[in-house]
């Protein structure tokens, strides 16, 4: 059987070319104006070598049927470059998912006409079956992980500069800044808030800080508690916080919460915060 294995596999690795061929041009009647434009810039060539290298994997696993781990190891390493590769032109994953379907259908032809070509027997058969398939779903699988992984480090990452600019410490002079807070504060907002805003306060050496909340949807105890320690940690490096634009319905809620705001400077806007500011530091510069 191993000879037999041999021979499908350098038959595979014969037509992996043909086959390439095939695979690119029914996938590229297929894909939409937008993903041909996406891989515009790169020549078919090299698109057809990647796609025969691909192929190729196979017809070797079947030359060295008694190396599984070797095809395995090269298949991970082709599902990880490819991965990136696709994901790096913009092509979606299902739609670079679409072809394993012909891959698997081209492979098939290929063996089904050299096993009716030498009368091989059904054992062998299952036992291509047995080594290709697996392959195939290892390779998706690799290559699935792979783009998913890179596609979540880019989100965490447009996340974080993202939360970055939800907390900008804007400067005014002498010493002043306000932090206008817009939208929900989450958990892992509150922490960005606390280091971002310690990290400017001493950056811009600050000795005051107007907190704006008029943009801040809810405060529950939760946001309170987060608030509370920005103030305290501004207080230990010597910033004064004022707390500004408490919607009345805001209001409501702190009240019916029972958090405790009574230690903490509050005026009803900007302007009454920095006329309050101005008062105590003199004229802003």
């Amino acid at each position: 059987m191993e000879r037999e294995f041999s021979l499908l596999g350098e038959k595979i690795l014969e037509k992996k070319f043909d086959i390439a061929r095939r695979v690119h041009e029914i996938r590229l009647s297929e894909v939409s104006v937008e993903q041909k434009q996406l891989i515009a810039h790169i020549e078919e060539k090299e698109i057809i070598n990647i796609r025969a290298n691909f192929v190729s994997l196979f017809g070797e696993a079947l030359i060295n049927g008694a190396n599984k781990d070797k095809a395995y190891d090269e298949i991970e390493k082709w599902g990880k470059e490819t991965g990136e590769f696709a994901y790096n032109l913009g092509i979606p994953l299902d739609e670079a998912l679409k072809d394993t379907s012909y891959y698997r259908k081209f492979l098939s032809e290929v063996i089904e006409e050299e096993i009716i070509k030498h009368n091989m027997s059904v054992k062998t058969v299952f036992g291509v079956a047995r080594i290709i398939d697996p392959l195939l779903d290892h390779a998706v699988y690799c290559f699935s992980l792979t783009y998913v992984h890179i596609n979540k480090k880019a989100l965490e990452a447009a996340k974080t500069a993202f939360l970055e600019l939800s907390v900008p410490v804007v400067p005014l002079s002498n010493g002043i800044a306000i932090l206008p807070l817009v939208g929900d504060i989450d958990t892992e907002r509150a922490r960005l808030l606390m280091e971002e805003t310690l990290r400017e306060a001493v950056r811009l050496k600050l000795s005051s800080l107007i907190l704006d909340l008029s943009g801040v949807v809810i405060v529950d105890t939760m946001v309170a508690d987060q608030l509370f320690k920005v103030i305290s940690g501004l207080e230990l490096i010597g910033v004064k916080t004022t707390l500004t634009g408490i919607r009345p319905e805001i209001a409501q809620t702190v009240v019916s919460l029972g958090i405790d705001f009574s230690n903490v400077l509050i005026k009803a806007n900007l302007k009454q915060a920095l006329t309050d500011l101005i008062f105590k530091n003199g004229d802003i510069k």
